[in-house]
């Protein structure tokens, strides 16, 4: 017996970027609190690298974002990176979605307009881009990933 599910979509176009973030574990059994980088985002969450593993479900407060605020999530994925447990690829799933990333001209799909707050800051001058090919603008899509072309 053949079981047919329709192929997933995403809800939005997920953006490379590499953000400097605070992440701290609002559960007091799962203690963590650190220093970590937001390498894709998209309006309803993000996935960042971690020194340590988080279970999944745990409440997570993310901040020192750009423009200021902080966001609360919930850990929806937890991937180690690579073979030496050194690095963990963290997803979560903002309860607030939107663009708290500060990115000037989001995707379209995004349907939300850029935060004015974060555009005077170093880090969207970084991500500001016109080009759709261009970075941070690799885009995810629907299809799958696409991945930067080399120099």
């Amino acid at each position: 017996m053949e079981v047919f599910t329709p192929k997933t979509t995403r809800r939005s176009t997920r953006v490379r970027v590499v953000i400097p973030i605070t992440v701290t574990s609002m559960d007091r059994r799962h203690s963590f609190a650190g220093e970590c980088v937001a390498l894709v985002v998209s309006p309803q969450g993000c996935g960042f690298r971690a020194s340590q593993a988080l279970p999944l479900e745990t409440p997570v407060l993310l901040s020192d974002l750009p423009g200021g605020g902080s966001a609360s999530a919930r850990v929806a994925n937890c991937l180690p990176l690579g073979h030496d447990g050194k690095y963990f690829l963290i997803g979560v799933s903002l309860y607030n979605h939107g663009n708290v990333w500060g990115i000037p001209a989001p995707p379209e799909d995004w349907n939300c307009s850029s935060n004015p707050a974060a555009a005077s800051t170093n880090i969207a001058d970084k991500v500001t881009s016109k080009s759709k090919e261009a970075w941070p603008y690799n885009q995810f899509s629907g299809h799958g990933e696409t991945h930067p072309r080399r120099k």
